[in-house]
């Protein structure tokens, strides 16, 4: 049952620039604390979605030309929950729930922790302070990062999608793989992470096989109150800068 999913997952997302991975609600559930527990049983099956470096040409352009009078909020956020929203059509008799990356809790904590879900589903390396050994941080508060084995830290973690009818007691976990594997790169990777994260070098850390272009990268570094002017989408010029 998982693969079929995972098969019209893939055929519904990838021509997009998504990727979706398997995992168990139970492996996510059992490195967290109760707080951020999932409220499913242990065997559900869930799909972690990233967004890769393609996405931005085959999915955000695409949707901007033609949504452009309809987007009111974040251009990405509201593609995401348009394209993940569309896979419920694929699975007419299951119900699936859909959680999105800026959905947040009235206590204000994320919905779900996006990176551990990557993690276990072994989709990127959820790297953090407790992977180095000597930690030369003192006192300094220290977040961790995903790193993809083909994207580095070119992709992003868009949400999830659980099929709470699908039970799958038999699915084997896959360790993500781990491709910043010395102590000296991992110190690297979290020091460009945390302090210098706005260059982006820390995405870079590996050889990756695809990065974000320059547009989107310019995209990205603009404030997102302005990324709506950005893709031509003000009032004043409701026609959209890509043809």
């Amino acid at each position: 049952m998982e693969r079929r999913v995972a098969e019209r997952l893939r055929g519904a997302l990838g021509p997009s620039g998504f990727e979706a991975h398997a995992f168990k609600v139970g492996w996510y559930n059992a490195v967290l604390q109760p707080a951020f527990h999932l409220p499913y049983p242990d065997d559900t099956l869930a799909f972690v979605v990233l967004s890769t470096p393609s996405m931005f040409d085959k999915a955000l352009k695409p949707f901007v030309n033609k949504e452009q009078l309809k987007i009111i909020r974040d251009p990405v956020d509201q593609c995401v929950s348009h394209h993940l929203s569309r896979v419920k059509e694929k699975f007419p008799d299951q119900k699936v729930d859909v959680i999105f990356d800026y959905e947040i809790l009235p206590s204000r904590k994320p919905k779900f922790l996006a990176q551990t879900a990557a993690h276990v589903a072994g989709a990127a390396f959820y790297y953090q302070r407790k992977d180095v050994k000597l930690d030369p941080w003192g006192k300094k508060k220290i977040y961790g990062v995903c790193i993809h084995p083909k994207y580095g830290g070119w992709f992003a973690i868009r949400g999830l999608l659980l099929f709470p009818d699908i039970q799958v007691p038999f699915l084997e976990q896959s360790d993500p793989v781990d491709c910043v594997s010395t102590e000296e790169k991992r110190i690297e990777l979290l020091e460009q992470f945390n302090f210098h994260w706005q260059d982006g070098r820390y995405r870079d850390i590996i050889e990756v096989k695809e990065r974000y272009s320059e547009e989107q990268k310019a995209y990205f570094a603009t404030p997102p109150a302005e990324r709506l002017r950005w893709l031509g989408l003000t009032q004043e010029a409701q026609r959209s800068t890509f043809h």
